[in-house]
């Protein structure tokens, strides 16, 4: 596998992470957490975003 291609497979984790942190925010009660859970999600998006290969942000559709 390509250097491109295992940082896109990394990225594309992250990005699955991150949703089910956002997720995991949406149900938790507790304000602390919430926000702890989607400060961790968001940071995870945005090393996502910095690991993709020049070029590839159109290719992964929005979610």
């Amino acid at each position: 596998m390509s250097v491109a291609g295992e940082t896109g497979g990394r990225s594309q984790q992250m990005r699955e992470k991150a949703r089910q942190l956002n997720e995991a925010a949406e149900r938790a009660t507790d304000p602390q957490e919430r926000q702890k859970l989607q400060e961790k999600a968001r940071r995870l998006m945005e090393q996502s975003q910095q690991e993709r290969p020049m070029g590839t942000q159109e290719q992964f559709p929005p979610e």
